[in-house]
């Protein structure tokens, strides 16, 4: 990249269709952004039916008709690549990427854990690389419909530094289309910030069979074990030097009440017999605390007894 554009009128491509990728994709487009949403499966079905919000809290919202493709090139070059696909599906980025990208280009991914904006940096230069943390519940229901149960926001902020003219204006974007939206100093915090929740209620949730987080909070010992393991991923973060208070624990049990009998992501992955994310969640943030010379005893366990779980689903599923 020559420069860092400024961002007026961009041409948008979500790539990643699942809940996060349409929730986000459907509310800048009904606010008028030109988006490009590439799919698979559900291309046909988007395509004649459109994107459906059905919202607990909120009104519903339809986008009736939707641009919708089924392969990058048929998009062309962006000013804003949005990627929504789950890390385990990443190495599909190397050719869904490049037909997407002029010399300008911005990446930002929504995904969750670690290592995903390494991953895009290494292959498509640090510069284009922004990081989103989205802090919502939602679900995908159906070809196209998502359900959105709570929250909403998301925090962003450069790979390759502090903020820059760009990323306020793809906050405004988001903002301008009802998403609140927090342009962060230190994206790595934010990430961090996410594994506090992401850690222990997408792990718990699989570990103790497959439960949503108000059992998870209505059980003692489990709800004690979310917070250990909410105390364990603060002190990691605070001895790499990422400043997060245990404040965020009580925080984090607050807002996970008002979810209802949420289902995490990564227990319906589970269930339904799709890879999940546990590198990503789990492995890479186990690993870079243990340099960092952290005490992380209950992810480990956790971790492993993840691995454990899947590798038995996977020779089910394989049988």
């Amino acid at each position: 990249m020559d420069k860092i554009k400024q961002f007026k009128n961009p041409k948008i491509a979500i790539v990643g269709c699942g809940a996060v990728g349409l929730f986000y994709g459907a509310k800048l487009a009904l606010s008028g952004e030109n988006v490009h949403f590439l799919m698979r499966s559900d291309y046909e079905h988007v395509k004649r039916k459109g994107i459906k919000i059905e919202s607990i809290k909120n009104k519903n919202e339809y986008l009736s008709n939707p641009l919708v493709y089924n392969s990058p090139h048929e998009i062309g070059p962006c000013d804003l690549v949005i990627i929504a696909i789950k890390a385990t599906d990443n190495n599909s980025l190397k050719n869904l990427i490049p037909p997407l990208l002029n010399k300008e280009t911005a990446i930002l991914t929504l995904q969750n854990g670690l290592g995903n904006e390494r991953f895009l940096a290494e292959r498509f230069g640090q510069n284009r690389i922004m990081g989103g943390l989205c802090f919502v519940c939602l679900n995908r229901t159906s070809s196209g419909v998502v359900k959105h149960i709570a929250q909403g926001a998301i925090s962003s902020g450069e790979y390759s530094g502090l903020p820059l003219p760009r990323t306020h204006d793809i906050a405004l974007l988001f903002k301008n289309s009802g998403v609140p939206f927090l342009v962060a100093e230190s994206l790595i915090e934010q990430r961090w910030k996410k594994l506090v929740w992401n850690i222990p209620f997408n792990g718990i949730s699989i570990t103790a069979g497959c439960i949503d987080t108000e059992k998870i909070l209505d059980d003692e010992s489990l709800c004690f074990l979310a917070q250990e393991l909410m105390k364990e991923v603060i002190d990691a973060a605070n001895s790499m030097g990422i400043t997060l208070s245990d404040a965020l624990i009580e925080h984090n049990i607050r807002e996970t009440k008002t979810m209802g009998a949420y289902r995490p992501s990564s227990v319906i992955d589970f269930v339904e017999g799709r890879p999940v994310e546990i590198e990503a969640i789990w492995g890479e943030p186990l690993r870079a605390a243990i340099k960092a010379g952290a005490n992380m005893e209950n992810l480990n366990d956790l971790y492993h007894s993840i691995k454990a779980l899947d590798d038995d689903r996977t020779k089910v599923l394989d049988s």
